[in-house]
């Protein structure tokens, strides 16, 4: 009888044990081991910071004429993802962003940007050969492009302007009209322009990214920050 007790009170220890790796495992994993997501790209991010847009800094020179995204430049992706219950934000970033646009006056007459996808990259080396493979097939489809298909009005040319963006968005060889919000900022010879445009995975015809015991929703968000010199 006390071997059997004994043989009972291990078994008991055991699925205890099993339990808390279930339950544990992924906690410690998504909240001590990964850790949190980057902040979205913002004009106050860390990397690429924005200035205060004090007007003697907005005031240097005029705007018409050509911009080119320049150094500083980022953009990427976030998307939420479930481990075992635990949530947490899946993002990956890249600097290989090139790009222009055209200013007249208070409008942005043309805008492309252009986003090497295949140097896309986040903190897990399994989810960049998942992005780069299965979901987004970069040795077919190694580029994204945003192209501004209507006139932008800037409310300001000065301090931080809040606006919206109507153009083309090409991913995964789709192409579709599309939104981006977006914030302006200009310092001197230089213009910061942060945004997001939501993604619903199937409209592009990317495979949702869920694998293994990961799964995530049916959409996303491309984050950017552009800078842009005169």
């Amino acid at each position: 009888m006390a071997r059997i007790r004994g043989w009972q009170r291990w078994l008991i220890v055991g699925v205890i044990a099993v339990a808390v790796l279930v339950v544990g495992g992924p906690f410690v994993y998504t909240h001590f081991i990964e850790g949190k997501a980057p902040k979205k790209l913002s004009l106050s991010s860390e990397n690429g910071t924005a200035t205060t847009g004090d007007a003697s800094a907005s005031a240097s020179g005029p705007l018409d004429g050509a911009w080119k995204v320049t150094t500083g430049s980022q953009a990427g992706y976030r998307v939420k993802e479930v481990l075992f219950g635990q949530n947490h934000e899946a993002v990956g970033r890249t600097s290989a962003v090139t790009g222009d646009a055209t200013i007249a006056g208070s409008k942005v007459s043309a805008t492309t940007v252009n986003v090497d996808l295949t140097q896309v990259s986040s903190d897990q080396s399994r989810r960049d050969n998942q992005f780069q493979h299965r979901i987004m097939d970069t040795s077919s489809f190694p580029t994204a492009t945003f192209k501004l298909t209507q006139p932008l009005d800037l409310p300001s040319t000065t301090g931080r302007v809040t606006t919206k963006a109507t153009g083309d968005l090409t991913v995964h060889g789709v192409t579709k009209s599309t939104v981006a919000d977006i914030q302006a900022e200009r310092s001197g010879n230089t213009i910061r322009v942060s945004g997001s445009i939501p993604v619903t995975f199937s409209d592009w015809n990317i495979p949702n990214p869920s694998f293994g015991p990961i799964s995530t929703e049916d959409h996303g968000l491309i984050e950017f920050l552009l800078v842009l010199s005169h």
